[in-house]
């Protein structure tokens, strides 16, 4: 039980720190007529951008180590940025209302979502975050 709770909270921090970066970042917009339209539109994306770095992100780090060297791991927020652009591409591909304008927009929105989690899972207490 203690897992599945681990992974609800995930998704809600996670949901959270979108709903940040759509209020702080130009270019990034979850669309809805209703605020549980856009509640349900934040959990849907955030369960997608958990996907997306947990499937991608370390084959990305483990093919691209040379260049996290030879750059002392900026390439990093490059790849954050992708991998946002793409969950962007990946909600509005199937027809969610949250849209990402721009590598710009999704470098920032990275940079915003990962403040927000990092300040959000030093609020929670860590019996609930076990990952």
């Amino acid at each position: 039980m203690s897992n599945v709770l681990a992974h609800v909270l995930r998704i809600g921090v996670i949901a959270v720190a979108l709903w940040v970066a759509t209020l702080v970042v130009a270019g990034i917009e979850a669309g809805g007529d209703t605020t549980a339209t856009r509640i349900g539109t934040l959990l849907l994306v955030a369960l997608i951008f958990g996907l997306v770095n947990d499937v991608l992100k370390p084959v990305i780090k483990t093919l691209g180590c040379p260049l996290y060297l030879l750059t002392l791991g900026l390439i990093a927020f490059v790849v954050n940025a992708l991998l946002f652009l793409l969950v962007g591409f990946v909600a509005e591909g199937i027809g969610l209302p949250f849209t990402v304008d721009g590598f710009w927009s999704a470098f920032w929105g990275a940079i915003v979502v990962g403040i927000v989690g990092f300040v959000l899972h030093l609020v929670i207490p860590d019996r609930f975050d076990q990952r």
